[in-house]
């Protein structure tokens, strides 16, 4: 983990009141030439006066500990050997909910939808430009939610529920349906209910292919 400050002094414990620039980002992705570009240009626009990097969701955890002015994350949706967006659920296992948006190489509707779902407050494709990252950190800071590229018609499939993903992390563990219905106390028509809402969402046809897609997404 690294931290770049503003004018080379530790920002540690020390947060901002105003919206802009704002305290401390973290950066979390496994790619540090990504990461410490990034970071620079977050400095060079004032747009942090801080900017920390983890490689992981473990290393993510620590640092928020360690630096209770972080005020926002920026995640790669997928890191190696985990989600990336489960970072999203330890957070608040932590007690420490802090907004994240996701900057990924990604940019299909399913990605983006996936990262809402999870709770993300934006999406932001590594493709974008300078000009989209400023809007951005804008966006947010201001407490809005940035989903530019978001199409949300009323034909579109909805997010999945908090349920729906239950029923998914226990198929990505093998689980047949009859163990899936004992271990929520759903019954088997409800489960195959769910079942079928999350396939339609991810655009898939089987469970193998749901599950690789889940995972490619970030979302086991």
């Amino acid at each position: 983990m690294e931290t770049l400050t503003a004018d080379g002094a530790d920002t540690h414990g020390a947060p901002t009141t105003s919206h802009l620039p704002l305290a401390r980002v973290l950066i979390v992705d496994d790619h540090p030439f990504f990461a410490h570009g990034l970071g620079g240009i977050l400095m060079q626009e004032n747009l942090a006066l801080s900017v920390g990097n983890a490689a992981s969701v473990p290393e993510a955890l620590e640092y928020v500990r360690d630096y209770g002015d972080t005020t926002l994350v920026l995640l790669d949706l997928t890191l190696p050997g985990e989600a990336g967006l489960s970072l999203l659920r330890a957070l608040e296992k932590v007690g420490v909910p802090l907004p994240v948006v996701v900057i990924s190489s990604r940019e299909d509707e399913t990605a983006v939808r996936a990262a809402k779902a999870a709770g993300a407050v934006g999406f932001m494709p590594k493709s974008s430009g300078r000009r989209t990252l400023i809007r951005m950190i804008q966006c947010v800071s201001a407490g809005s939610l940035f989903y530019p590229s978001l199409t949300l018609t009323p034909e579109g499939p909805d997010p999945l529920t908090p349920r729906q993903l239950d029923v998914l992390r226990l198929l990505a563990d093998g689980f047949p349906n009859k163990r899936i219905c004992q271990s929520l106390d759903l019954t088997e028509h409800t489960v195959k209910t769910h079942l079928k809402a999350i396939f339609t969402q991810l655009g898939v046809h089987n469970r193998t292919e749901c599950v690789a897609r889940a995972q490619s997404l970030g979302l086991l």
